[in-house]
């Protein structure tokens, strides 16, 4: 079939109705907050009455949830995504490394990866002490907000830095840009992070990449909180938690052992 007739053929086909639901779940993902019809209806150039079906079908099958600032994502598509043999294999990879670096560092540890312009957290341990600090599995963050971001952003090959470029700087303009690719383009040189937690006072993110064959594929972090008995300092743990990272990423198939 020529490629114009193809073309008209797939357009042919068309699913309205999916089309809308698709698009509000689109919006509350790379929106990153709750919204509200209304909010949604601009953005989105459709009228509430449009979107009302869509929005109380999504609720009632458990997609999204009502909250006081608007609709929210739930986590069913992440329990769906979760399912997928690429992400089951890399958490079933890292859990074990994951679980020794707790244990040696008595600090609490996460596994990230990006998802569009956002990174999310699928898998953790906890501390195994009496204090830590962790987040939800299914916890969803902007990207260029991340300490993990810059990881993501850093390491990227070329087309991956352009696509998220162009997206990034639409998204939160170019001196937040600028600031971000800086910070990123350090810390791909240094090949881990350390930095200062923007979200919670006292907690140091200690990050490193975890390669695969194409790439960097998540981040292992460690939210540190310094102890004043017990635990290790956070030099000690940033070197356990980079060991970490390789093992993980021998096991993925990496040829970087970083």
């Amino acid at each position: 079939m020529p490629p114009l007739e193809e073309e008209l053929g797939e357009r042919k086909y068309r699913a309205p109705a999916l089309e809308k639901g698709l698009d509000v779940l689109e919006l509350l993902s790379s929106h990153g907050r709750p919204m509200t019809p209304s909010q949604m209806s601009v953005t989105l150039k459709r009228s509430v009455s449009e979107l009302f079906r869509m929005i109380q079908v999504l609720e009632f099958r458990g997609y999204i949830e009502q909250s006081s600032e608007g609709y929210r994502l739930t986590n069913r598509l992440f329990t769906l995504g979760m399912a997928q043999a690429p992400v089951k294999s890399l958490v079933e990879a890292a859990l074990p490394a994951m679980r020794i670096l707790a244990e040696t560092t008595v600090q609490s540890c996460h596994l990230v990866v990006p998802s569009e312009t956002q990174i999310v957290v699928v898998a953790r341990v906890e501390s195994p002490g009496d204090l830590g600090y962790s987040v939800r599995i299914g916890y969803r963050r902007n990207l260029i907000e991340a300490t993990s971001g810059r990881m993501f952003y850093g390491l990227a090959s070329p087309a991956g830095r352009a696509r998220l470029e162009e997206v990034l700087r639409r998204l939160h303009g170019d001196a937040m840009f600028r600031a971000f690719a800086e910070e990123a383009d350090a810390t791909a040189v240094k090949g881990y992070a350390q930095r200062a937690s923007d979200f919670v006072k006292g907690v140091t993110d200690l990050s490193a990449p975890v390669m695969g064959a194409d790439g960097v594929i998540a981040t292992l972090i460690t939210p540190y909180i310094e102890h004043t008995t017990v635990g290790c300092d956070m030099a000690t743990a940033l070197i356990h938690l980079r060991r970490a990272a390789a093992a993980i990423s021998a096991d993925m198939g990496s040829a970087s052992q970083a």
